[in-house]
């Protein structure tokens, strides 16, 4: 009997205390059952209310219930229905860990315990709705992953909890992202209109993409059409039908759309009618016989209109009435003018700077070009002007150059290493080339520019096919190092890549060291003097033989040099001489041959040209090589020598 007694008491306690539990169990927990149907079978229609009475309670657990029920790491006990995170102990038991104490409370075996999992669409809301914690995270980066969640998702929702964390903000460039964001959303989401145009008014000046993007939306326009304009709403303009801003056809659709005229019957529906209203071999009493013209045909349609038995038909002078009675405007979406004026201000601001910056990038993309066209040239310059050469195998030193430094790198692992020496190397390999092709072939073909000429394009073809069965048809890879990737940004609009701006300081060095060569070497002074008058300079001792295959060498050098740094953004393959000797003849010719300066003037020439005739026809880059041909063409008729010709006895030869 005591027995029983003790079994009895030890259940009434147990009861007791499971019941004082339930009793004790934290605000998030009461919270959550509260609205346990929700958050059990949780859908984008019904998570909203749950998550806002998550965070209008203030309870500091909010986060962590959030993050982990995104996360999916929120259980819930099948006995009592209550919520608990989980942790795996072994494969069929989970331990149980109070989601207010981070205490465990047990564990439980896999079939007694029910795993949440919100489907995507939940998981974002939740996501949305951590952001608000993230603002005000003390890791810099969390409030940085929140600030860009509200970049990529903007909601009305945000902009509260992003004014909040603006003041407390001690890094100083989240505290930027943040005002800028909050100004942003205030044009989006905020009802004060004073506000609205204050934050419209602030980026008048500002050349951001997200900038336009959230003041172009206020531009928005319907076009509509109404019996007279109507007040106390936003009118942008006023239309006048049969105008190039409003054809007649789309004016009266316009009316038509508005239940204001009836629509136009088209020939296929009244063919329908008449055939419809056939009756006794007649048709509104007009014999089916007489109806062979257009005319017969329109008179019966008239009569089944007029009986009712088919819409009426529109004439013209219908139309012309119609339109008469009504007035067209389009009106703003935003029917605030306040904000549409200072919008359209902000933005007529914006529009100039950028036309503006799209011409400095214009300029700095024809920059780019020019100083890779010079590197390319150049030492055709010295080959072409000093001796006369037509050397087309130009472009194969330039391929070589580019190919020595691919070499490089599979030896030299560090990129900034092999480029640094990659490029004396590549001098030294096509200044060998150079001179030994000066010395087997070209030297027995001075004053032969048409056997030149056939023996250089020749020996261009060799040197591909050398190339093919070398290093294989696909490109091969030449890395620039790390610290030339990306590009200088100055603005959302202007930006040169890094390899872009090595490549003209490089073109800048080789133009001065050049100009040093020619004219503080003896070397220079003796390619000067074999340049102006070759047999002269035999006459006072220099060895033309010798000059020449040294200035050859050097001009094959330079082009290595110019493939290394070519190769760095353009596929190395056996042809990529082949895409640059056509504008490094053109680069000389037009400067003038035998001229530094008259090269890099040239280069310019045909760098900006280039650009400028492609950002006309964008779509068709080889349409701007053909016009810049035609271009250079009518330029050579008026100016044969080039930009900068030559002076004396050199220019009469």
């Amino acid at each position: 009997m005591t027995r029983i007694f003790l079994i009895g008491l030890r259940a009434a306690l147990f009861w007791l205390l499971a019941a004082f539990a339930v009793q004790a169990q934290s605000p998030i927990q009461d919270l959550l059952q509260e609205n346990r149907a929700a958050v059990e079978k949780a859908s984008r229609k019904t998570i909203d209310d749950v998550i806002g009475a998550l965070l209008a309670s203030g309870l500091p657990e909010t986060r962590e219930v959030l993050a982990r029920w995104r996360e999916k790491e929120l259980w819930q006990r099948d006995e009592d229905g209550l919520f608990f995170f989980a942790e795996a102990v072994d494969g069929n038991t989970y331990r149980l860990i109070d989601i207010a104490t981070g205490e465990a409370v047990g564990e439980y075996d896999k079939k007694l315990v029910s795993q949440l999992k919100p489907n995507s669409g939940v998981r974002s809301v939740i996501a949305t709705a951590l952001v608000r914690f993230q603002l005000t995270d003390p890791d810099p980066a969390k409030r940085a992953e929140g600030l860009t969640a509200i970049e990529r998702g903007p909601e009305a929702s945000h902009l509260e909890a992003l004014r909040a964390s603006i003041e407390g903000e001690t890094d100083a460039g989240l505290l930027a992202r943040k005002q800028r964001l909050e100004r942003l959303l205030t044009i989006a989401y905020d009802d004060d209109s004073a506000l609205r145009v204050a934050a419209i008014e602030s980026f008048s000046t500002d050349l951001g993409v997200d900038a336009r993007a959230a003041l172009n939306p206020l531009l928005a326009t319907t076009r509509k059409a109404a019996p007279a304009l109507p007040e106390g709403v936003n009118i942008a303009k006023v239309l006048k039908p049969g105008s190039n801003a409003l054809p007649r056809s789309e004016a009266y659709a316009l009316l038509v759309a508005a239940d204001l005229a009836p629509p136009l019957v088209t020939a296929a529906q009244k063919k329908e009618a008449l055939i419809a209203n056939i009756a006794d071999g007649t048709v509104a009493g007009m014999p089916t016989h007489t109806l062979g013209t257009a005319e017969a045909r329109a008179r019966a349609y008239a009569a089944l209109a007029d009986q009712g038995l088919a819409p009426p038909d529109v004439t013209e002078a219908g139309i012309d009435a119609a339109l008469g009675a009504h007035v067209f405007f389009d009106q703003y979406n935003e029917p605030d003018a306040a904000i549409t004026a200072a919008a359209e201000k902000a933005l007529s601001s914006v529009s100039t700077r950028v036309g503006v910056n799209q011409a400095l990038d214009l300029a700095l993309d024809g920059l780019s070009l020019a100083s890779i066209y010079f590197l390319a040239a150049i030492g055709l310059a010295i080959t072409f002007g000093v001796m006369g050469v037509i050397n087309m195998a130009h472009g194969e030193f330039i391929m070589m150059g580019a190919y020595t430094g691919y070499v490089v790198q599979q030896f030299v692992p560090n990129y900034t290493a092999s480029i640094i020496v990659a490029l004396p190397l590549a001098f030294a390999v096509t200044f060998a080339a150079g001179v030994a092709m000066e010395r087997l072939v070209i030297r027995w073909l001075y004053n032969r520019p048409l056997e030149t000429l056939l023996a250089t394009f020749g020996i261009s073809i060799a040197l591909q096919q050398l190339a093919k069965n070398i290093f294989g048809t696909q490109a091969r890879p030449l890395t620039s190092p790390g610290w030339l990737d990306g590009a200088l940004v100055l603005n959302d609009v202007v930006s040169i890549s890094y390899i872009r701006i090595a490549i003209f300081v490089l073109g800048i060095i080789f133009l001065f060291l050049l100009l040093f060569v020619l004219n503080k070497t003896r070397l220079g002074l003796e390619m000067r003097a074999v340049t102006q008058n070759p047999r002269m300079a035999a006459s006072m001792g220099i060895n033309p033989d010798r000059v020449n295959m040294l200035t050859f060498g050097l001009g094959s050098g330079i082009a290595g040099i110019a493939g290394v740094a070519i190769g760095l953004y353009a596929k190395v393959t056996s042809e990529l001489g082949s895409d640059y000797i056509v504008q490094s003849f053109m680069t000389v010719v037009v400067g003038g041959v035998g001229n530094i300066w008259g090269t890099l003037l040239g280069a310019a020439l045909i760098g900006f040209l280039q650009k400028g005739i492609e950002w006309m026809n964008p779509s068709n880059t080889l349409a701007a090589q053909t016009y810049m041909i035609i271009f250079i063409i009518i330029f050579i008729q008026f100016r044969p020598k080039g930009i900068i010709a030559l002076k004396g006895r050199a220019a009469g030869d």
